[in-house]
C-alpha cells in the first residue's frame, strides 16, 4: 500500500507530461485540476485523522468556557475635573474579573478612579451596580463590589512560574467588543514601560492583542487560570496608561502583585507596601549617580560586575535593609529566587510584599578590604513604606501643618472622638499653620483634587501626580474638602 501511494504522484506527473506533449491546453488544465483534487482529498483525510490543530482548537474552546463566566464588562460615568471645578461628564468602558463569589471585582484603577457611577455587566448580560471599595493608584489596581449571588469566580494561578514563550489568553472588551478573547505568548518578563501614571512597573509582556477596552481584563494560562491583568499598550516611554492601539506589545500586571493589593483592600480598605530603606540605581546607569556611594566603589562595581542587578547606593540607618546587614555597594540580583532585571522591577517586587514579610535577597558585593567579589543571601524583614521618605506630597502636607495623617477607619475615628467617614483622618496638626489651623486633629479629608479619596496613599498619589505635572501645588488650584470635628464641611484651595 505504501509503495502504491509513493508511485501514485510519479504516475500523475508522468501523465501530465504526456498530456502536455500530445494534448491541447484544455486537456492539460483538466489533468492538473484532477491532480489538485487528489491532493485535496488526501489532505482532508489526514486532517480528519488525528489533526493536532483540531485538538488545539478544542482546548482553546475549553479555555473560553472556563474563563468567560468570570469576566465582566465595566462601564463608568463621572465628571471631568477642570482645575478644581467640574465642568463636564464622561463615560468610559473597560474590563474586569470576579475575584470571588462575594461580588469582589478586580479591574484597573484608571478604569474606575474618577467614576461617580459604575455598572458591571456579567457574562450572561445581567447588569449590576458597583462601588469602589478601594484602589491603589500607584500599581493601577482597584476592587469594585457588586451584589453577591449567582456569581462564578475566576480560577487564580501563580505568575511566579510564568516563563518567556508560554501561551497566554487575554479577555476583555476591546473597542467595546464585549467578552472577546485573544491569544499569544509571553514575550518578556519584568518589563517597565515608563508609564506616567504607574509607580510600580513589573509587567508581563505579551503579544496577545490588547486594545483600549481590554484594560482590567484577565490574562490566563493554558488551564484558564488568571496569571495577570491586562493593563496597557506600550507606544513609547512617558505615555499615559492605555494610550494608542495594539502594536504587538501588551502589558499585564502579574498575579503576585495583584494578590497582595487585592487581599489588603478587601481586608482593611488600604494597602501597605514593603520597604527596604535604601537608595538604588541600575548598575548600567550608575555613572551619574550622586548618593551615598563613593566614586571608588562605583568604579569597582562597573569594572567587575557583569549582570542586570541593581546597586545599593544609600542605606538608611535603623531601617530594614540596614538591620539585615545590607551595605552600600551591594548589588541585588534576586528576590526570593526571582531574577532582578532592573530598578522598576525590584521596586515592584519589594512593594508587593507586606510589612513584616521576610524576603531573601541574593546579593553580589566586593570586599572593601581585599577587593574580592562574592555572593551571599540575606534575609530581610520588610518594613512599612514611609510616606515622608517616598512622597513629595507627604512632605508638602507636613510643611503646611498636617503633621500626621492616616487612612480613616472606624477604630481611628473612635479614638479621635469623631463620626467615621471614609477618607483620610488628621491625627496631629500644627494649629499655628494655615492648613493645620483649618484642619485640626479629628478632621477627615474626604476629597482631594475634586475627587473622593478612600485612603492616605490615594490622597498622596493624586497630589504627587499634580506636583510632578505642575511643580507647585499652590499654583494648581488643588482643593481639599474635609469634615471638621464639629461637623462643618470645609473646602480649602492649596
Amino acid at each position: 500500500m505504501t509503495r502504491i501511494s509513493q508511485i501514485g504522484p510519479a504516475v500523475v506527473v508522468a501523465g501530465t507530461l504526456v498530456a502536455a506533449l500530445f494534448a491541447g491546453p484544455a486537456t492539460i488544465r483538466g489533468v492538473v485540476n484532477a491532480s489538485i483534487r487528489a491532493d485535496i482529498a488526501k489532505a482532508s483525510a489526514r486532517l480528519e485523522d488525528g489533526n493536532v490543530l483540531e485538538v488545539i482548537s478544542l482546548a482553546q474552546r475549553d479555555i473560553a468556557i472556563v474563563v468567560e463566566p468570570s469576566v465582566v464588562h465595566v462601564s463608568s460615568q463621572g465628571s471631568v475635573d477642570g482645575g478644581g471645578s467640574r465642568f463636564g461628564k464622561f463615560a468610559s468602558t473597560g474590563s474586569g474579573w470576579l475575584w470571588d463569589e462575594l461580588g469582589h471585582v478586580v479591574t484597573n484603577a484608571h478604569v474606575v478612579e474618577a467614576a461617580d457611577r459604575i455598572e458591571i455587566q456579567l457574562h450572561d448580560g445581567e447588569v449590576r451596580e458597583g462601588r469602589v471599595i478601594g484602589l491603589d493608584l500607584r500599581s493601577d489596581i482597584a476592587v469594585v463590589k457588586i451584589e453577591e449571588g449567582n456569581l462564578i469566580s475566576s480560577l487564580r494561578g501563580e505568575s511566579r512560574g510564568v516563563r518567556q514563550g508560554d501561551i497566554v489568553f487575554a479577555f476583555g472588551s476591546p473597542f467595546d467588543f464585549r467578552f472577546s478573547m485573544s491569544s499569544g505568548i509571553v514575550s518578556g518578563l519584568g518589563r517597565a514601560a515608563g508609564l506616567d501614571d504607574i509607580d510600580y512597573e513589573n509587567f508581563i509582556q505579551v503579544d496577545a492583542a490588547i486594545n483600549p477596552g481590554n484594560s482590567g481584563g484577565p490574562l490566563t494560562d493554558t488551564q484558564g487560570r488568571v496569571i495577570g491583568m491586562n493593563t496597557a499598550i506600550a507606544t513609547g516611554r512617558g505615555n499615559t496608561i492605555g494610550q494608542g492601539q495594539f502594536a504587538g506589545i501588551g502589558l499585564a500586571i502579574p498575579m503576585s502583585q495583584i494578590t497582595t493589593v487585592v487581599e489588603q483592600i478587601i481586608e482593611t480598605g488600604e494597602v501597605q507596601k514593603g520597604f527596604l530603606g535604601v537608595g538604588l540605581a541600575e548598575v548600567s546607569r550608575m555613572a551619574g549617580v550622586r548618593d551615598g556611594i563613593s566614586r571608588e566603589m562605583m568604579d569597582a562595581i562597573l569594572d567587575q560586575y557583569d549582570g542586570e542587578g541593581v546597586a545599593v547606593t544609600r542605606v538608611e540607618p535603623d531601617y530594614p535593609a540596614a538591620l539585615a546587614g545590607i551595605k552600600i555597594g551591594d548589588v541585588i540580583e534576586r528576590v526570593d529566587g526571582r531574577r532582578v532585571r532592573g530598578l522598576e522591577q525590584l521596586k515592584s517586587m519589594i512593594s508587593s510584599g507586606r510589612p513584616g514579610d521576610v524576603v531573601t535577597l541574593d546579593v553580589w558585593s566586593i570586599d572593601p578590604t581585599t577587593g574580592v567579589a562574592g555572593s551571599r543571601s540575606v534575609d530581610v524583614t520588610l518594613g512599612e513604606l514611609d510616606p515622608i521618605m517616598s512622597s513629595p506630597a507627604a512632605q508638602k502636607l507636613r510643611v503646611l501643618g498636617l503633621s500626621e495623617l492616616s487612612t480613616s477607619t472606624r477604630d481611628r475615628a473612635a479614638e479621635m472622638g469623631v463620626e467615621f467617614r471614609a477618607g483620610v483622618i488628621v491625627l496631629k496638626s500644627d494649629e499655628r499653620s494655615r492648613l493645620g489651623g483649618l484642619f485640626p486633629a479629628g478632621t477627615i479629608l474626604i476629597e482631594g483634587g475634586s475627587r473622593t479619596i478612600a485612603s492616605y496613599d490615594e490622597l498622596l498619589a493624586r497630589f504627587d501626580r499634580a506636583l510632578q505635572a505642575g511643580g507647585s501645588m499652590r499654583s494648581l488650584g488643588f482643593q481639599i474638602t474635609a469634615i471638621r470635628p464639629d461637623g462643618e464641611r470645609i473646602t480649602v484651595e492649596l
